[in-house]
């Protein structure tokens, strides 16, 4: 069976230290919650920046000392830096600035929907002007497609050809306003996929593991993370990132599916900012 990208997603822009006080919010911690998921096995790190006060942002000034902390760790994991709103705090440039980072990937929201009770707006002209700044800097754009119609946006940007082939794409499935976790919306959403993409699941509380094992019998990859999910089992609260991680690769071992090494994942990913 091919490797499996395991990803961790640390801190996201929803969750709270009152609903886990294990979730790292503070430069400091979302460095070491990084350190921590990659030794356990995650080869790709996706970071979200966090203000002074703990709120999410995508300052620029947010991002740099995370980057600069796993780098002087010598953590050699890709790093999958957040474009998101900052829980909508942020619009337009603002969202994508983090690219002149360089990191080897960056999340790419790939189309508008009902994020629970807010629109979680991403018009055609912001995402063909992201598209060219991924194209400019080189990063790997991970399409995150929280509904169908996603995918048919993304093949169209590939078709005016902002988006370059092979293709990566996030299945974020079980947001309230978003596709279902089913097993059956995420094999019709691969259904869909070009030849040759790779996609894995983001599936958010108590769909992660579900959702996880699905990926793992079949050609997909996996994100786990307490971004998505802040307990480890019901009732429990997962003690961190490191923790979610090496539940996968264990599971993963188990059955008998390898775990990819960061450059192992470089070269499935087809990364061009390599480090």
């Amino acid at each position: 069976m091919e490797p499996v990208i395991v990803q961790a997603a640390l801190t996201g822009a929803i969750a709270t230290t009152d609903q886990n006080p294990n979730l790292p919010t503070t430069v400091e911690d979302i460095v070491l919650a990084g350190i921590g998921a990659w030794r356990a096995g995650a080869s790709v790190l996706h970071v979200h920046a966090r203000d002074e006060d703990g709120e999410p942002t995508q300052r620029l000034d947010r991002f740099t000392p995370i980057l600069e902390g796993l780098r002087v760790a010598d953590c050699s994991a890709i790093v999958n830096l957040s474009t998101g709103s900052a829980a909508g705090r942020a619009e337009g440039k603002a969202r994508y600035e983090c690219l002149k980072l360089q990191p080897e990937m960056g999340s790419f929201d790939c189309g508008s929907f009902n994020f629970g009770e807010r629109l979680f707006a991403n018009p055609m002209s912001f995402l063909r002007d992201m598209a060219n700044e991924f194209m400019d800097r080189g990063v790997k754009p991970e399409i995150e497609c929280f509904d169908v119609g996603h995918i048919g946006t993304a093949l169209q940007l590939r078709d005016e050809g902002l988006l370059e082939e092979p293709l990566s794409f996030q299945f974020v499935l079980g947001v309230r306003g978003g596709a279902p976790a089913t097993p059956q919306q995420a094999l019709y959403m691969r259904s869909l996929l070009p030849p040759g993409s790779t996609w894995s699941i983001c599936a958010v509380g108590r769909h992660q593991v579900p959702m996880n094992l699905l990926c793992l019998a079949t050609d997909g990859h996996v994100r786990t993370g307490l971004e998505d999910n802040i307990n480890y089992v019901k009732g429990v609260r997962a003690e961190s990132n490191a923790q979610l991680v090496a539940r996968i690769v264990r599971i993963a071992e188990d059955i008998g599916r390898p775990v990819a090494t960061p450059d192992e994942a470089r070269a499935l990913l087809t990364l061009r900012n390599r480090r």
